[in-house]
């Protein structure tokens, strides 16, 4: 194992979260590491191909692709930003060092902070026959379309309709895909109703309260039947009904990636609502290991928007426990945290706001 010299901050994860940190450590001076285990950066928005709504400090009106460049043309700039492409943090170990690999050779790196930014994992669905050819996953259906323009299939059924699933939706149909419905096993649907609206004006039913039963095909996907679910979410008798599809598309919601978490000791709740077990964290993101913050769906699943306020929140506390606090600093954290708060806001944003009280320290501040 090679030894990496010591670094003031590494920062685990390039996707939205991670970039936002680690330009936030750039900025303050510190030197930074940034990793992650694709060949290139952006994570989850090298795939999202619609135009960001909010503030425009969280890039509003640009579409997710191009946020990306974006970030890495400023941190390719700054001589004190390292960035390692194709390397997964491998372990976290007492003494606070940082094990990273590549697939070839392993690294050691002893940072003064971590900002774990590793985002989440799909979210599976039993049903009868998941497993034949045809059942995706959303983000398996955003990567062939947006990243490798490749078409899934000609009638997809979308199973979920939290802002993946319509958004992914909608992205079908711009691709020439048809969407034949999409279930919703909750009463109402969970995404915001802009995305939803798009569906409906394009023709596509919305059908709440309904499950998918199994997908019905031999050697691959030729159809899928769904019921209506009552309020125990049991499918009810007599309403069963097939649906001609060759795609299932799932997007029943993601897990946080914790596992980096989990070994460094960091004190971990259980909150549905965002996603499985996240970290305790006060306000600045800091864990109850010192040396560990978390930025991103690591720290509870949301949307690309606040993925990169929360890293640079991240950033800029880390940055500010090693004694690196620029000018200008504590009101760029004031304006990101009403920021925050207004996009947690209004009825799609209480669950959210619900589950981050649970795993937030009492009073804010460890």
């Amino acid at each position: 194992m090679t030894q990496l010299r010591e670094v003031d901050i590494v920062v685990v994860g390039a996707g939205p979260a991670g970039l936002a940190a680690a330009l936030a450590c750039g900025r303050a001076g510190a030197e930074t590491l940034l990793v992650d285990f694709m060949d290139a950066p952006g994570g989850q928005l090298i795939k999202q191909t619609h135009k960001f709504f909010g503030s425009e400090r969280q890039y509003a009106g640009t579409r997710g692709v191009q946020i990306p460049e974006i970030f890495f043309k400023e941190l390719s700039e700054m001589p004190n930003v390292k960035m390692m492409w194709g390397t997964n943090a491998a372990g976290y170990y007492e003494d606070g060092t940082l094990a990273l690999e590549d697939g070839q050779r392993f690294f050691k790196v002893k940072p003064k902070r971590v900002i774990l930014a590793t985002g989440a994992a799909e979210k599976s669905l039993a049903f009868e026959n998941n497993d034949l050819p045809g059942v995706y996953g959303a983000g398996a259906v955003q990567t062939l379309m947006n990243v490798h323009g490749v078409e899934p299939g000609k009638r997809v059924l979308m199973v979920g309709s939290g802002n993946i699933g319509l958004i992914v939706s909608y992205q079908l149909l711009q691709a020439g895909v048809h969407v034949q419905c999409v279930v919703e096993a909750a009463p109402k649907i969970g995404g915001y109703l802009v995305h939803a609206a798009k569906l409906r004006r394009a023709g596509v039913p919305i059908l709440t309260s309904h499950t998918i039963l199994r997908a019905a095909g031999k050697d691959c996907v030729e159809g899928a039947d769904i019921a209506k679910v009552d309020a125990n979410w049991q499918p009810v008798p007599g309403t069963e009904r097939r649906i001609d599809c060759d795609v299932i598309c799932l997007a029943v919601g993601l897990t946080p990636l914790v596992d980096v978490l989990w070994q460094a000791g960091c004190e971990m709740v259980y909150v549905p609502a965002l996603g499985g077990h996240v970290p305790l964290r006060d306000h600045s993101m800091r864990t109850s290991n010192p040396r560990i913050y978390v930025a991103g769906d690591a720290g509870g699943v949301e949307e690309a928007s606040s993925a990169m306020i929360t890293g640079e929140i991240a950033g800029i506390s880390a940055a500010a426990s090693i004694g690196m606090m620029p000018a200008g600093a504590q009101e760029r954290l004031n304006q990101l945290i009403a920021d925050l708060a207004a996009i947690r806001s209004g009825p799609t944003g209480e669950k959210i706001c619900y589950g981050i009280s649970c795993a937030t320290v009492r009073g804010g501040a460890w």
